[in-house]
């Protein structure tokens, strides 16, 4: 089983709910897991897989508790070869910034190297206000990619 660090980037709070509840079912089937809500780039290095789950804030913008993190790691650019990853993006589609903070959050880990092991889930929240829903269907899918 798999070590795998989860990384959530809230406002209101919604993307911790789901990053604990992916974290329970992870669990749950004998994986190890790391829940960080106020991460630093050391936190990457854990586990050699990581689920980024955050909301967006503002136009665009990432959370108050992941934007440090995601910052330093667009200044420093670190290398993150062998890290593997995926990113729940939680939004609200009637901004024009949709999911703004995954998008580029998605973007910026597979630049500096990381490998994307499952598509990003872009969740709406005007169609599903419980987010965990739609990522616990997600995380079905990614789960099989863990052990290759």
């Amino acid at each position: 089983m798999k070590g795998i660090t989860l990384i959530t980037g809230s406002t209101l709070g919604g993307a911790e709910y789901v990053g604990d509840h992916l974290s329970d079912l992870l669990e749950s089937d004998g994986h190890t897991t790391k829940v960080i809500n106020e991460a630093v780039i050391d936190d990457l290095s854990h586990n050699d897989h990581l689920l980024l789950i955050t909301s967006t804030h503002g136009a665009g913008d990432y959370p108050e508790n992941l934007a440090p993190m995601m910052e330093d790691l667009d200044a420093q650019k670190p290398d993150l070869k062998g890290l593997h990853f995926a990113v729940v993006s939680i939004g609200d589609s009637s901004y024009d910034t949709y999911c703004g903070a995954g998008k580029k959050a998605d973007i910026l880990l597979e630049q500096l190297g990381a490998t994307r092991i499952a598509e990003r889930l872009d969740v709406d929240v005007l169609e599903y206000p419980m987010p965990e829903e739609p990522a616990e269907a997600w995380l079905s899918q990614w789960k099989s990619k863990l052990c290759e």
